[in-house]
């Protein structure tokens, strides 16, 4: 029997955002006998990684040319193995679609007198098909054989059946050319420090919900005054904080001083981190370094009984979104309008990896101290621009 050793990886830009998968098949002396990437367009980390798996089973079919193959799959999504290992429930509708159709590949393998495992690996024992995944979300197709032998170009006329996934759908264009009316100006700040802020405590949604601290309060104060010398006479805004009290507070500071009202928005609030609420980093780590890892890894397995970042992507975005929608269509074509989100460091770090296309679980590489200013100007278009993070100036 031929063994052969697949590895696969995918990713996204954004999580949903631009994505691409890549995967490679090693024979038994450990050389490499296929290469394969190609971009998938809009997807989520998930889809792009159960995607490279997919392409990677069906390359390592066409290698073995009909003879009994034995095949471990390497990956370092412990979800995607996990999950095709039996071990994990799938509950999400695409995962379970992609999922049985890399079990039917699997099928043909057994049927063929083969077998096939899945084995998680470090993401640093997976570099080579996370550098073809790359060139996925970099938008190119990759189809070669650095070994030697023949396969077909997927590009070739004609031979549209060898293609091992479809092409993505072409990006909206428009001719109408750039959105020129004024952007919609968002300025994000972090919340004054606590008492848990101090002691390094997690506190979330669900959490002891401590209010500030003087320095916190002074720090409001800070941040009013950058906010307000920041956006001058803005024709529009509107400041909007999370549910909780810390959060609340220093946007009741901030909207006094722009002589508006603060509005609450739930979604806003920060990750719910379950189990570790009021607990250190360094508590966690000490009785559970691999979780805590998990968490901030592209597994993003959430805390005992909290949140994933997906799970607090899913309830920012859309409310962040929205407010965004509302101020455009407030002021019309007159005005600059302007929105003032006072928030946490999980939510900030959401709304800026979905501007800077990056993956959820690496938002905590953002720092956003308490009290800062984090600013965006976005257009009608699809249009971002990240003016600034973490401007501190005005807290000195």
């Amino acid at each position: 029997m031929r063994r052969l050793v697949v590895e696969a990886d995918g990713g996204s830009r954004g999580n949903p955002g631009v994505a691409g998968y890549g995967a490679l098949v090693r024979d038994a002396d450990g050389v490499v006998v296929r290469e394969l990437a190609a971009p998938l367009g809009k997807a989520s980390n998930n889809v792009a990684e159960y995607t490279g798996l997919i392409v990677g089973l069906r390359a390592a079919l066409e290698v073995g040319e009909g003879d009994p193959i034995d095949v471990e799959a390497r990956m370092d999504s412990k979800l995607v193995v996990e999950q095709m290992s039996g071990r994990w429930k799938i509950k999400h509708a695409d995962m379970q679609r992609l999922a049985q159709e890399a079990r039917a590949i699997v099928a043909e393998v057994k049927a063929a007198g083969g077998s096939v495992r899945f084995t998680w690996i470090p993401r640093a024992q997976n570099s080579a098909a996370d550098a073809l995944s790359n060139e996925g979300m970099d938008g190119h197709t990759v189809d070669r054989s650095p070994a030697g032998g023949a396969f077909p170009d997927p590009g070739v006329e004609g031979e549209e059946d060898e293609a091992l996934v479809p092409p993505p759908a072409p990006l909206p264009r428009t001719s109408a050319g750039p959105d020129l009316s004024p952007p919609v100006r968002v300025v994000l700040v972090r919340h004054g420090v606590t008492e848990f802020t101090r002691q390094g405590r997690l506190d979330g949604r669900g959490g002891a919900d401590p209010a500030l601290t003087p320095e916190g309060m002074a720090q409001a104060r800070a941040a009013a005054r950058g906010v307000r010398d920041f956006l001058g006479e803005t024709a529009q805004v509107r400041v909007v904080t999370s549910s909780l009290q810390r959060a609340h507070q220093s946007g009741q500071v901030i909207a006094a001083a722009l002589g508006v009202h603060a509005e609450v928005e739930e979604d806003l609030d920060e990750l719910c981190f379950g189990a570790w609420e009021g607990r250190t980093v360094a508590e966690i780590s000490r009785e559970d370094a691999q979780a805590l890892q998990r968490s901030r890894s592209e597994d993003d397995v959430p805390p005992p009984g909290g949140e994933s970042y997906a799970q607090l992507g899913q309830r920012v975005r859309p409310v962040f979104a929205r407010l965004v929608e509302e101020a455009r269509e407030s002021a019309g074509d007159a005005g600059s309008p302007a929105v003032v989100v006072v928030a946490h460091r999980g939510p900030i770090g959401v709304i800026l990896a979905e501007a800077l296309g990056m993956a959820l679980p690496n938002v905590w590489r953002l720092a956003t101290t308490p009290g800062a200013l984090t600013s965006l100007r976005l257009w009608r278009d699809g249009g971002i621009v990240v003016e600034f993070v973490n401007d501190t100036s005005h807290l000195r």
